[in-house]
């Protein structure tokens, strides 16, 4: 079964927020113009009220909108085909402006019209619509237009009332306007600017949580009120051993042992979690669950943690633990074991011993050699090195194992078979803990056959486990097969069936399997003898992209 390759991808800068861009500016500007010239146009080619428009020189008046709305036809296709810049755009628009309304309202009857009043709306939608020192040129030249025209009007029309102070006070409006645009364009920029930097902050913010929860070894998810996975990371996945093809976000159908866990913790919140497995020869995961929203609940936040991880924090932990306590007791235990054994010894020389008592001292000196056994198996506990993990080629690594178990217990190649599909299986461990796991094995094997020797028939099979995905090595023999009630004990410290044993061999072999993330079982063979199996996590090769 092919594994599945995350890859992890460096985080991307997020895309800086937009800004106002003057081109957006000027596109209302252009419909603010085209829509006036329409209006003017219309208003004067079918005698709509105000009477006043065209007035005084309908000639005049008909030749100014007719070029005014060509001009301002002719912006809108330099503004679509960017032909000069925003700033020359703008300065082009507002002056037509100023030239097309100052002979509109001369030709229409002068300041008093109120036409100059549609000049405020130009001057500042150009101040707005780009940040230059030309604000107050377009209202200085916007007032000598005005003022030009109550000139040309006072001199040249005798009979026309005077309105100098109307084209005052629109000169004053104008300049009011540009230092009013002025304003507002400065604190429009301000805000923009902050709003920029603070949704640039929030991008930056949420693509960094993104990254870290995409590569926590914990599994978050969150599901719905439904059960539906609305999110989850890569570890989640991995954890749950789903693949990438199964486009299925129904929790029940995706991870049912999960789905039950989350229906009783929504009855029970107070329940005792226990480990659970998402497939059969899957990871023990243990999950939980935090309730989101205030007092109506939307959805479940679910953490999965690895229960082979937290027991390998635990152990090391105990051994710890372990460890201070046996470097105060085996010198405690020792001295007085040593001199029970070597007294055992002298006396055993002794020439005036019957049998009887021979045996005595055989029995002082085999469970004197037992408690040592007991006390440097203890030792070696707690002693023991940190897990060092390397990718292993198990068949290289298992033909090897078993050459050597074959000469040290003198057994024929059809005593002890190794099996490995496919063959070029990798597993991730301490290579010395895991040969110390296996010889364990495989020697409690070989001395619980109680028959003859050449009929053992010892195999090691090892390959991927179709369920997770996952590798597994199996040491399996044809003897007696283990009791129920002694299987649920193999695995305590100091339990033993034989006389002679110490009870730790299989205690020691399941806790260093737990300190490289693999979980050794035991499983009774269906055609006789034991299956001891060590299920290892998925090995996943990561790939970084630059």
């Amino acid at each position: 079964m092919p594994t599945r390759q995350p890859t992890i991808n460096s985080p991307k800068k997020p895309p800086r927020p937009q800004q106002t861009h003057p081109k957006d500016l000027l596109k209302l500007f252009f419909a603010y113009r085209l829509l006036l010239a329409s209006i003017l146009s219309t208003l004067f080619f079918f005698s709509l009220p105000p009477d006043m428009l065209g007035s005084h020189n309908p000639e005049l008046y008909l030749y100014v909108i007719v070029c005014y709305f060509i001009l301002v036809l002719i912006s809108g296709s330099i503004l679509m085909l960017k032909y000069i810049s925003y700033e020359h755009q703008t300065d082009f628009a507002v002056f037509t402006d100023i030239a097309a309304i100052t002979l509109l309202t001369h030709a229409s009857g002068g300041a008093e019209t109120g036409l100059g009043m549609l000049l405020v709306a130009s001057i500042a939608a150009g101040s707005l619509t780009i940040r230059r020192h030309t604000t107050l040129v377009y209202a200085a030249t916007a007032t000598i237009a005005i003022l030009g025209e109550q000139l040309i009007t006072h001199f040249f029309h005798i009979n026309s009332s005077t309105a100098y102070t109307q084209a005052g006070l629109l000169g004053a409006t104008f300049f009011a306007m540009a230092l009013l645009a002025d304003v507002l364009y400065r604190r429009l920029m301000e805000s923009e600017q902050l709003a920029s930097q603070r949704e640039l902050d929030l991008a930056n913010m949420a693509q960094l949580n993104e990254y870290i929860i995409q590569h926590m070894q914990t599994g978050i998810m969150i599901t719905d009120m439904s059960g539906r996975i609305r999110l989850k990371n890569e570890a989640a996945w991995n954890l749950l051993s789903i693949s990438d093809d199964q486009i299925e976000q129904s929790l029940t159908t995706l991870c049912p042992a999960l789905a039950i866990q989350l229906n009783d913790w929504k009855r029970n919140p107070s329940y005792e979690r226990q480990a659970f497995r998402s497939t059969a020869g899957g990871r023990d995961l243990q999950a939980n669950f935090i309730p989101l929203g205030g007092k109506e609940i939307i959805g479940t936040l679910i953490f999965l943690e690895d229960y082979a991880l937290m027991t390998e924090q635990l152990q090391q932990m105990k051994l710890a633990s372990l460890g201070r306590l046996t470097a105060s007791i085996a010198h405690e235990i020792r001295n007085p074991l040593g001199a029970i054994s070597h007294a055992g010894q002298l006396l055993a020389e002794s020439p005036k011993l019957d049998s009887g008592d021979q045996r005595l001292t055989e029995i002082i000196r085999n469970n004197s050699l037992r408690v040592n056994g007991i006390i440097e198996n203890v030792l070696q506990l707690s002693r023991r090195n940190r897990t060092q993990p390397q990718e292993i080629e198990l068949f290289a690594f298992l033909e090897e194992l078993a050459d050597e178990i074959r000469l040290d217990k003198n057994l024929a190649a059809d005593n002890l078979i190794i099996q490995i599909d496919p063959k070029e299986t990798h597993i991730r461990a301490d290579p010395s803990q895991l040969r110390q796991v296996l010889v364990s094995l495989l020697e409690n094997a070989i001395t619980h056959y109680h028959q003859d020797i050449s009929q053992l028939h010892l195999q090691v099979k090892a390959g991927m486990t179709s369920e997770s995905g996952g590798p597994y090595i199996s040491v399996i023999d044809n003897g007696t097969g283990i009791d129920t009630e002694t299987a649920r004990q193999i695995f305590e410290p100091f339990f033993t069936t034989r006389n002679t044993g110490t009870g730790l061999g299989l205690y020691i072999a399941k806790e260093l399997s737990e300190s490289n993330r693999a979980r050794l079982e035991y499983t009774p063979n269906p055609k006789g003898g034991s299956c001891f199996r060590m299920s290892f996590p998925e090995l996943r090769k990561k790939v970084f992209n630059a």
